[in-house]
């Protein structure tokens, strides 16, 4: 089917998120692993831990002379014992993560060119602080010539759980533009599709990462609902959702399956209604290096009816 934008007429427009595969919003990692989703493309943002350091605590801390702590032969030094618990202690505590940062080049049949990107900060053993955002370059976007072009940001938390192999993502972020509010209102109290705005639409999501050293999964769901100007004549909402799963070959080659649904639900517009934009369904290859380094390309099929021919997709991460 063919979809036209708000800022062109009166039809359909468009929304993401990241993926990333895991990585990315992954593989947003996918994505965003999953990158990502994913995303994170899937299970791509591990961290690294920092190697012990070669100071012998007991030795230290250790006096010259030991202290007497019964009558006879049986003395011992009871800061050596102090200082040989603490050591213990030590190793038995895992090592805190590092905060992580990862960068994902996409695009797509559909939305184009979008660098994406996500932060994560250790706040406690198993939860991590997120801040991601989408860098949408598509003009069908914005209000023409590359002007007030959508541009999205969040923050939201990652869970960490089964020693890493599962991350639980969920995240909530702003689009700026026009793309979901339909612009600026005039005298009269109508959007005119020109002009961006602030919060020009609320994005709650969901990215669920999996990875362990054979299987890679990743699960995204994006509700993209305008914020103002919502009750006019111009406001979209739309559903972005993916599903995908992979084999590990090795360390450095991973295969599965892609499938992805993006549906207007919600249309303002003049004789507007809502529509199943695109449902893909393909395979994708993933090649991974050691250093968070990936790159992933899918394609396919659109399976909705009266789709507009295949689809493909290609996203470049690094992850530091």
């Amino acid at each position: 089917m063919t979809v036209r934008f708000a800022c062109a007429v009166s039809a359909l427009g468009l929304t993401c998120a990241m993926s990333a595969p895991a990585v990315a919003q992954g593989p947003e990692a996918a994505a965003v692993e999953s990158a990502a989703s994913a995303i994170i493309v899937t299970g791509a943002d591990q961290a690294g831990t920092p190697g012990s350091a070669d100071f012998d605590l007991a030795r230290a801390a250790a006096p010259a002379a030991p202290i007497s702590i019964g009558a006879g032969e049986g003395v011992v030094s009871s800061v050596a014992i102090s200082a040989a618990a603490a050591t213990t202690a030590a190793q038995d505590t895992p090592a805190p993560r590092d905060e992580r940062f990862s960068v994902v080049l996409n695009q797509d049949a559909f939305f184009g060119f979008y660098p994406t990107f996500n932060g994560l900060i250790p706040v406690s053993e198993n939860v991590d602080l997120s801040f991601y955002g989408i860098m949408w370059t598509t003009d069908a976007f914005g209000t023409g010539l590359g002007s007030d072009l959508w541009t999205e940001f969040g923050i939201g938390a990652n869970f960490i759980l089964n020693d890493g192999k599962l991350q639980i993502k969920p995240q909530v972020g702003l689009t700026n533009g026009a793309l979901l509010s339909g612009g600026v209102v005039n005298n009269a109290g109508n959007p005119t599709g020109t002009g961006g705005n602030f919060a020009d639409g609320i994005v709650p999501s969901l990215t669920i990462n999996y990875a362990d050293d054979s299987f890679e999964a990743e699960y995204y769901g994006g509700y993209y609902a305008a914020l103002r100007n919502r009750n006019e004549n111009a406001a979209l909402d739309f559903l972005h959702t993916w599903v995908n799963a992979g084999y590990k070959f090795s360390s450095n080659f991973s295969a599965g399956a892609h499938y992805e649904l993006l549906s207007n639900t919600r249309n303002t517009f003049p004789g507007g209604g809502t529509a199943v934009v695109y449902q893909w369904l393909g395979p994708y290859v993933q090649f991974s290096l050691k250093k968070g380094f990936f790159a992933r390309f899918t394609a396919g099929a659109d399976i909705e009816e009266g789709g507009d021919g295949d689809f493909y997709k290609l996203a470049v991460g690094m992850s530091f």
